[in-house]
């Protein structure tokens, strides 16, 4: 299938102040002017990677989600108008504003706005990080991964897996129904969670290293009401990371780690862990679910669940000795 991964987002705002604070001190992005209406920030070599906009209404989004070229974008189109999905062929004026060659827009069967394009522009001077930072990890995984609240996980399943051609990686059948889904080897571009509604759950990014999430979990802790979901590890993607109330309204995962699979040799399982192993206290959950979530870590902390950590070459040094009792533990095991 044509999509590659996610691209760039785009968020209405009336109020850009907040969204510059939050992207660039607390996240580590690079602000870019875009007029007195947007601005726009990088991550990478990309011109914009998320960009928040006062000409669209408080709570418009859009995603945009890459394809390799022309031939693809127009095999995806034609795709979707045999499905019956209304597909708009964008005129150039917009991908000018998207930093794009060309540019297809339609939308999920939840309502969310979806575009899809090729050629994205690169800047023409280095990345320079709002705060000190390692990078984001993007490159061929794209800018992370969003997910959504859906009424009904089978109205959306069908559309990002068999008309998108998004792979399951896992997904999660109790305490709610959940399906993470890949395009790349990241673990899940996107994910939709049966939750009762139509809305943004959130949208991850990804840095080099830990101690950028650290780091920025420690700023975070200067205005604690705006953390959302405390330091904690997910047992499907392996991410470590925490949660931000973005200005948006929708939650920022801010992480590290992820796990990569194999698109198109890869097997779906039930995660049935989780789904944190520990942490990810969820402060916006009514009392009863925290509740239950917190029992659901302790079970995995008595069953000594674990995961290995998803460390990229060079982001680590081997430690020097060996431990008897985990050597032990491990040969016992084996």
């Amino acid at each position: 299938m044509e999509i590659r991964g996610l691209g760039y987002m785009g968020v209405g705002a009336s109020d850009l102040t907040d969204w510059t604070t939050f992207a660039t001190d607390w996240l580590g992005m690079q602000m870019i002017e875009r007029g007195n209406t947007a601005r726009a920030f990088r991550m990478d070599d990309r011109t914009q990677r998320l960009v928040v906009d006062r000409s669209l209404a408080e709570g418009d989004r859009y995603f945009g989600f890459e394809v390799a070229d022309a031939i693809a974008l127009q095999s995806l189109a034609a795709r979707l108008d045999a499905a019956g999905v209304a597909v708009r062929q964008e005129p150039k004026s917009l991908a000018d504003q998207r930093f794009v060659q060309q540019l297809i827009s339609f939308d999920d069967p939840g309502g969310n706005h979806l575009e899809a394009f090729w050629g994205a522009a690169v800047a023409d001077q280095p990345f320079r990080p709002g705060r000190a930072i390692s990078g984001f990890r993007t490159g061929a995984l794209g800018m992370g991964h969003v997910v959504f609240h859906v009424k009904n996980i089978d109205d959306l399943l069908g559309f990002y897996r068999d008309l998108l051609g998004f792979g399951v990686s896992d997904y999660i059948s109790t305490p709610f129904r959940a399906y993470f889904m890949h395009t790349n080897s990241r673990h899940h571009s996107v994910a939709l969670i049966e939750t009762g509604r139509q809305d943004l759950h959130h949208l991850m990014v990804e840095l080099f290293s830990l101690d950028d999430v650290g780091q920025g979990y420690d700023i975070a802790l200067g205005e604690p009401e705006k953390i959302a979901t405390t330091l904690g590890r997910h047992p499907n993607d392996a991410v470590t990371s925490y949660y931000l109330r973005s200005p948006g309204g929708f939650m920022l995962e801010y992480g590290w780690g992820g796990k990569v699979v194999t698109p198109g040799d890869w097997t779906p399982s039930e995660v049935t862990v989780g789904p944190s192993l520990w942490g990810h206290d969820r402060a916006w959950l009514p009392e009863d679910q925290r509740r239950r979530a917190r029992d659901m870590r302790l079970k995995a902390a008595a069953d000594g669940t674990r995961e290995p950590l998803q460390v990229i070459d060079g982001n680590y040094n081997r430690m020097a000795g060996v431990c008897p009792w985990w050597d032990a533990a491990v040969g016992a095991s084996g």
